[in-house]
């Protein structure tokens, strides 16, 4: 398969504004693509080889990068670093250079999509003395037989700034029309998805097999299970008439949520973006070996930063510094951790999602050894709301953000979330008291103190009916001046020329992203907004919700995918229990 049909695809994914159109661009190319080779087309338009968890990642710095033009086109590396600094994108800058080069030469065969994914292996690969040099002369070798096309979107995929934003939920629709000729059948997808977390695999089944192959999924250790996640109401009252009174209320913990993955003494991590984190956290593989009894399994547990002298529970920023590439014994030994299980998913050859919640419950406990550092996450069971919210306030004493409240009977859906979970955290009353995750989707330029730095930045809630990304607020509060040098760099891999197809925005900001990089905002309240799209025509025909003074509160959550962000359901629903707040207050008042 020629490397050009898929850069033809890019260049238009690239250019649409419209999700409808990207998706009909992958059908297309798709129905092009043969089944034999169909994963690593897959992999390749989400700017990867492998799937996440398997933590194999191209990583070749943009200098490095600017050597294999330099290499490929006969041009001094000044000369490129100059129109690089003028396009601003690496991919034009090797476009670019390349294009007179390319314009005079024969080229002895064209490029495939095979050479190119063997050539990106091999420079992933690729490690140890002399790896630099070898890295170079793989790259700047496959560019001696690209287009200038093609060497925009390689030059891309290398440095991990292809952004063409393409989501798993996208490529899931495409696949199914493709393979199946019915978008429906994408749920059927989504399932196997959800137990593999694997991409690729998925289409090269259905691409073989159709859905009978696709039917055959099934969890398996050392593949992460993409995790289920909760809703949340207003008040313990609330969540108990929701669940009918079967509910189990447990600590919702302040750390990184880990999946663990034993087999024998095999121990693999994976956070909730399912990536690898194993080498982060060497003392926790130590604590489950020692503490889960279990020869397979598959559990989840909250990964909490702790004072070991006292026995209290630290914020998340406090792990955060665990998340290092060196000096891994050392961040160990400052801050430590413990580990706080709360649902097993697979034990010793059993397949426990399609069991309800007590009984994975149960059958966790029977498994873990507890102690100080390794214990299943505190809970009780009750259909009171008093004696909830009397365990609330323990929670949140303990150091804890407030309440997980789990529906007893409710089996482990995958990549759901739904009610069967529910977050209760502290009162919303009139202003919100919860902070909420958002994705930066766009930015302003900055002014006087700021200027020649974003000023401010254009937030999205998620949407996951229509899986697009709806403005909630403009937020130019609560950044440090180091924040502000931050982001740029931390944003620039994302940086498109146009509103990204999945954003939808009332707002034209000065810069647009790709969705990917969240944050934690606080705000005094949510309220109605003819210029935001977050929840359109749900409270007022032509008007959105929006948050009122946000401020970022110094968190950015790289632990969730844009679409583990706050969603348009959660704000709406704040929103209406916020009213409930005030106009219960205004009758209290009168009276």
């Amino acid at each position: 398969m020629l490397y050009s049909t898929m850069a033809d695809a890019y260049e238009k994914i690239e250019e649409t504004m419209k999700r409808l159109e990207i998706t009909d661009y992958l059908v297309e190319l798709f129905s092009k693509t043969d089944k034999e080779l169909i994963d690593k087309v897959v992999y390749m338009t989400q700017g990867k080889l492998y799937p996440d968890y398997m933590g194999i990642e191209i990583g070749v710095a943009e200098k490095l990068a600017i050597k294999a033009i330099g290499l490929a086109s006969g041009r001094d590396l000044e000369s490129i670093r100059k129109v690089y600094k003028e396009k601003g994108d690496i991919g034009l800058a090797a476009e670019e250079v390349l294009k007179g080069r390319l314009q005079t030469t024969l080229l002895k065969e064209p490029l495939t999509v095979e050479r190119v994914y063997e050539t990106l292996d091999k420079v992933a690969r690729t490690s140890g003395p002399g790896s630099l040099e070898a890295k170079l002369r793989y790259i700047s070798g496959v560019f001696n037989h690209a287009t200038s096309k093609e060497a925009k979107y390689i030059i891309r995929t290398i440095t991990g700034e292809l952004r063409l934003g393409v989501a798993d939920y996208t490529v899931l629709d495409a696949l199914a029309v493709a393979y199946t000729g019915d978008k429906g059948n994408r749920r059927l997808l989504e399932r196997a998805y959800n137990s593999s977390s694997d991409l690729g695999t998925i289409a090269k089944t259905v691409a073989k097999e159709g859905l009978r192959g696709i039917k055959r999924f099934k969890i398996t250790v050392g593949k992460p299970v993409r995790p289920m996640l909760a809703e949340r109401l207003e008040t313990a009252e609330e969540i108990v008439k929701k669940l009918e009174g079967m509910c189990v209320a447990e600590y919702k913990l302040d750390g990184e949520r880990v999946q663990i993955h034993k087999d024998g003494d095999l121990v693999d991590l994976f956070s909730r973006r399912l990536e690898k984190i194993t080498h982060h956290y060497p003392d926790v593989v130590d604590l489950v070996k020692s503490n889960l009894k279990a020869s397979k399994a598959i559990v989840e547990a909250e990964c909490v930063a702790v004072n070991l002298d006292t026995g209290e529970l630290m914020p998340f920023q406090e792990l955060m510094h665990r998340r290092r590439k060196y000096g891994i014994e050392e961040a160990m030994k400052a801050y430590p951790v413990s580990l706080f299980l709360f649902d097993a998913l697979y034990i010793d050859g059993k397949d426990l999602t399609q069991e309800p919640y007590l009984k994975r419950r149960d059958m966790l406990k029977k498994i873990v050894i507890q102690n100080d550092r390794f214990k299943v996450v505190p809970s009780i069971s009750s259909r009171n709301p008093k004696e909830i919210e009397k365990f609330m306030e323990e929670a949140i004493s303990d150091g804890c953000e407030g309440l997980v409240i789990k529906d007893t009977r409710s089996v482990y859906r995958a990549g759901a979330r739904e009610f069967s979970w529910i977050k209760l955290k502290r009162e919303y009353r009139s202003e919100l008291r919860d902070t909420l995750d958002l994705v930066i989707i766009g930015a302003f330029h900055g002014r006087g103190r700021r200027a020649g730095k974003y000023g401010a930045f254009l937030l999205a809630a998620y949407d996951k009916g229509t899986d697009t990304f709806r403005t909630a607020c403009k937020i130019g509060t609560g950044f440090t001046d180091e924040d502000l040098e931050r982001f740029p760099k931390l944003l620039s891999p994302y940086k498109i020329h146009h509103r990204h197809g999945r954003v939808d925005s009332k707002l034209e900001a000065d810069v647009w992203f790709v969705p990917q990089i969240v944050i934690e905002t606080m705000a005094a309240e949510i309220t109605v907004s003819p210029i935001h799209t977050c929840c359109m025509d749900a409270i007022r025909k032509g008007s959105g919700l929006a948050l009122r003074f946000p401020k970022y509160t110094g968190r950015l959550r790289s632990d969730k995918a844009p679409e583990d962000s706050t969603t348009v359901d959660e704000i709406l629903s704040i929103y209406k229990s916020q009213l409930k707040k005030i106009e219960k207050e205004a009758v209290l008042e009168l009276v």
